[in-house]
């Protein structure tokens, strides 16, 4: 069979299953046709997970084989006020207003904690933003996410800012320090908050890796929170700043951990501030 044909019983009827079933078997053997993608991700709602099955299972059965890389990728639904957004019945939320709104509110905060704060409004564009990716991030994909710009915009707890405000206040403690971080070894630490962060960073490839093969940006998010919650742990307890033969170490502590955070960030599509 050529790769442009479909078996007549599909073209024929005029039920919309059977439409849609057509489109995307048409849509899959042209883009394998045209741009020999080695995988293809279907990033759509979980309520649609039959479909998909049988359009990957109709293709295999026409004999192409490339259809063992097709993988449907499900997500939940975004709820307000605990009820489905509907585009039919004018239930929705604009993303062009949410991204407004939350630079917005993301300024008006940093006016309030950080007044001096150079770059204001990129810092705020940077959080505001930031917010918003990462709680459709954190939350694994098949799991509903209640929509609270709120709720995303606070510093502290499972956050977007949370993470860019650690990040910024390991830079914060790294600009006050007068040595040298880079002559720092973390080899010379061996208390019990130092060594928390240590064995959290050592994790971050594997982190990554994970997050590649289960398709779930989600494990970066998490992973994120949780090496935030082990260096604030760490500052808290530990006087970083402390002048003795262990300060080097200490700092090459806190830089390693604030090139993970952004790295973690990038990888989410998020900046890090070094300042907020």
């Amino acid at each position: 069979m050529e790769e442009h044909s479909l078996p007549p019983c599909l073209i024929r009827k005029s039920d919309g299953a059977t439409l849609y079933a057509t489109r995307d078997l048409t849509a899959a053997i042209y883009r394998h046709k045209k741009y020999h993608v080695a995988k293809s991700v279907y990033v759509v709602g979980q309520e649609q997970s039959l479909h998909f099955q049988q359009v990957f299972l109709v293709l295999k059965k026409l004999g192409f084989n490339w259809a063992s890389q097709l993988q449907h990728l499900p997500f939940g639904f975004i709820l307000q006020d605990g009820k489905k957004m509907s585009t039919r019945k004018g239930k929705v939320v604009l993303l062009e207003n949410v991204l407004r709104e939350a630079i917005a509110m993301a300024e008006k905060s940093i006016e309030e904690k950080n007044p001096t704060l150079q770059n204001k409004s990129q810092v705020a564009h940077d959080v505001g933003i930031g917010a918003i990716i990462f709680q459709d991030l954190k939350t694994d994909p098949q799991h509903s996410v209640e929509f609270s710009l709120k709720d995303m915009l606070r510093f502290e707890g499972a956050t977007g800012p949370y993470v860019q405000y650690t990040h910024a206040r390991a830079w914060s403690i790294l600009r006050k320090s007068n040595s040298v971080v880079d002559r720092g070894s973390i080899d010379g630490l061996s208390d019990e908050p130092s060594w928390s962060v240590v064995k959290k960073l050592m994790d971050f490839p594997n982190k990554v890796q994970e997050s590649y093969e289960q398709a779930k940006p989600s494990e970066i998010a998490t992973y994120l929170l949780s090496l935030c919650r082990e260096f604030n742990k760490y500052y808290a307890h530990c006087k970083i700043l402390q002048e003795d033969n262990q300060l080097a170490s200490r700092l090459a502590l806190v830089k390693c951990t604030a090139i993970v955070i952004k790295e973690g960030l990038r990888l989410l599509g998020m900046q890090a501030p070094n300042e907020m």
